[in-house]
């Protein structure tokens, strides 16, 4: 049976469902179409159980390191399977309230692939939503308005370097391990290589990076990727940048997978317990029908406007699809760019200058807007100031006095152009930074925002105030 809506959103992740929510509070007749579980990758498979292991880790870390705060713990281990007991008890948690958000904002769930029409008897225009439904009924079709496609993204691998799971793995199979490895090599150094390498050598597994680039977390500025690399070696991880993974090196024996990369003319092999492949993700565009339109793809996403409209100007799409900043909070943020586009609310376009990005690992990473060196690239006449954890009290509280934040600015109007953080929490600390570029703020205005004592965000207050050589603690 044939059913009408105003807007049917393919993909029910952190991009998907937020739309969906956004457009019910519009009054739209809304949909998901959703093959797996609500909450996509970010809930099920990234963002939540990588940082519930993150945070077990971090735990198991700090434990071992007790005595230093007075506390004797004679013997601490890992309990992994209730680590993933943990995990996935915090997924079920969140699942269940957004499946009560889709009830409470009476949007209708298709359980089942969707796919894209053409032009057909139920529409004159492509965008018709044939659904194949999970439980095998017959398919559903849908009859929308508008249409945004928020299908997600999944691990890339390297040519030659397939995933097998015993061996090999991605992020979605590391996930799972019922059992840490002894030993690991993670192929890519960027935000997911990082946050794992991180992860897993707190919990005590022998852990190598080989990164392609010439630095780890090549994305991020220049002085927060040294300090990175710098902490990584410190807790132990060996890291290889520079370096061009030959997949077909690759050696399977008893108990122990070997991989080889050429580094400045030579090879150099790497064995371990398992791989993990950390080289991005691409976006999931098979088999929802874009062949039906004129939906442009370039580059593997789906070509769209400042207003998410693909060249079907009634068809959207949002997240990782599209490719640009693969992040949920992004995605999220185009959703409802859409949504209110569609709704005639005359939505801003997103500025992604001004999206704060985080790195999970230990140190965290928090940055937003420009790197001192795309400042420069840009014309910018940049100044920076900078300001270490380690004249912060509260960072010696913690035990964690490593790392700094750092503040680019432009010298002719004093404007903040890039906000750098690399240390502890500074993931919960970035989003000051963040509302100080929507509010193009300066740093005088900054430092003119009280930060109480003690805490870890003085660190921005100061780091504001030595843009212009004026730190009280330097």
């Amino acid at each position: 049976m044939a059913q009408e809506y105003d807007l049917v959103i393919l993909g029910g992740g952190t991009g998907g469902y937020v739309a969906a929510i956004r457009a019910s509070q519009l009054g739209l007749k809304t949909a998901v179409v959703e093959k797996s579980k609500l909450g996509g990758t970010c809930l099920h498979k990234g963002c939540i159980p990588s940082k519930a292991l993150l945070r077990s880790a971090e735990v198991y870390h700090t434990a071992k390191r007790g005595e230093e705060f007075g506390v004797v713990i004679p013997e601490v281990s890992v309990n992994f399977p209730r680590v993933q007991e943990r995990k996935n008890s915090i997924i079920d948690q969140l699942y269940k309230g957004v499946q009560h958000l889709m009830k409470q904002g009476k949007i209708d769930v298709f359980e089942g692939t969707g796919r894209i029409l053409g032009p057909s008897i139920f529409s004159p225009m492509p965008g018709t939503i044939s659904v194949e439904m999970n439980d095998g009924t017959e398919n559903e079709m849908l009859i929308p308005k508008n249409v945004i496609v928020a299908t997600g993204s999944r691990p890339r691998s390297l040519p030659g370097l397939e995933i097998d799971g015993e061996f090999v793995l991605s992020s979605d199979e590391a996930l799972q391990l019922e059992q840490l490895p002894k030993s690991i090599i993670i192929v890519g150094g960027g935000v997911i290589g990082i946050e794992w390498a991180s992860m897993l050598t707190d919990f005590g597994v022998e852990v190598t990076v080989v990164e392609y680039a010439d630095r780890i977390i090549p994305t991020e500025d220049h002085e927060i990727s040294k300090e990175m690399q710098r902490l990584m070696k410190k807790k132990g991880v060996k890291i290889t940048t520079g370096a061009k993974v030959l997949p077909e090196t690759l050696k399977k024996g008893e108990g122990e997978v070997s991989i080889s990369a050429e580094i400045k003319g030579d090879q150099k092999t790497f064995t371990a317990e398992k791989v993990l492949v950390s080289v991005g993700r691409q976006a999931n565009t098979e088999n929802i029908g874009i062949e039906n339109t004129d939906i442009v793809i370039e580059k593997g996403f789906i070509k769209v406007n400042d207003y998410f409209q693909t060249k079907e100007s009634h068809i959207y799409a949002i997240g990782d699809v599209i490719g640009g900043l693969q992040l949920a909070h992004v995605a999220s943020h185009e959703g409802i760019t859409a949504v209110e586009h569609i709704a005639n609310e005359n939505p801003h376009p997103m500025d992604y200058t001004m999206v704060s990005k985080c790195i999970y690992s230990n140190p965290e990473v928090g940055s937003v807007g420009y790197t001192e060196q795309e400042a420069k690239e840009k014309g910018f006449n940049v100044k920076t100031g900078k300001f270490s954890f380690r004249a912060i009290g509260k960072a010696l509280v913690f035990g964690e006095s490593d790392g700094f934040v750092k503040i680019v600015a432009d010298k002719d109007t004093n404007d903040i152009l890039g906000v750098h953080m690399i240390g502890p929490h500074v993931t919960d600390m970035i989003s000051e930074a963040g509302l100080a570029r929507v509010l193009d703020a300066t740093p005088w205005e900054v430092a003119n925002t009280i930060h109480p004592h003690p805490t870890l965000s003085e660190a921005i207050g100061e780091a504001a105030l030595a843009v212009d050589g004026k730190a009280i603690h330097s």
